[in-house]
């Protein structure tokens, strides 16, 4: 199984570069709600893999408090130049925190569903098989908040 993570939502660029955009308040919250989330409805997962991004790199931070987990940063998610099926490779299941569009143009290219990720939002596949869409106020119901 493949759970793609968008990062919560990002403060503008106030001149620090796109890169080094921190998360929101409302980004934070989304982020633990994710994990919480992931957590209650009892995903294994066995590695997350970040974009280095500060936003999406704290997204992975927060929402693997509740999963047991340490993010490991994959320089290509930040880009958008990689292939979902070869970063994961031989990791089992992954968490794999991101940015759009590359989140939404992957999951078109395995699975043929065109959608658009929600800031905070995640999507399940199996294989090439689109197992569920939570946005973020459905990922917060189900953490209890």
């Amino acid at each position: 199984m493949i759970f793609l993570l968008r990062h919560g939502e990002a403060e503008n660029d106030f001149g620090g570069g796109d890169a080094a955009r921190h998360l929101t308040e409302k980004g934070r919250e989304q982020s633990d709600a994710a994990g919480r989330a992931m957590n209650r409805l009892g995903f294994e997962i066995d590695a997350c893999l970040a974009s280095p991004k500060v936003r999406a790199r704290d997204t992975a931070l927060l929402a693997c408090r509740h999963l047991d987990l340490e993010p490991e940063i994959c320089p290509p998610i930040a880009d958008g130049r990689y292939d979902i099926l070869d970063i994961v490779a031989g990791r089992g299941n992954v968490l794999l925190v991101g940015h759009e569009p590359d989140l939404s143009s992957e999951i078109a290219r395995l699975t043929g569903s065109r959608l658009k990720m929600k800031k905070g939002g995640l999507a399940v596949l199996d294989r090439h098989t689109l197992r569920a869409l939570l946005r973020p106020a459905e990922l917060a119901a189900i953490a209890g908040g």
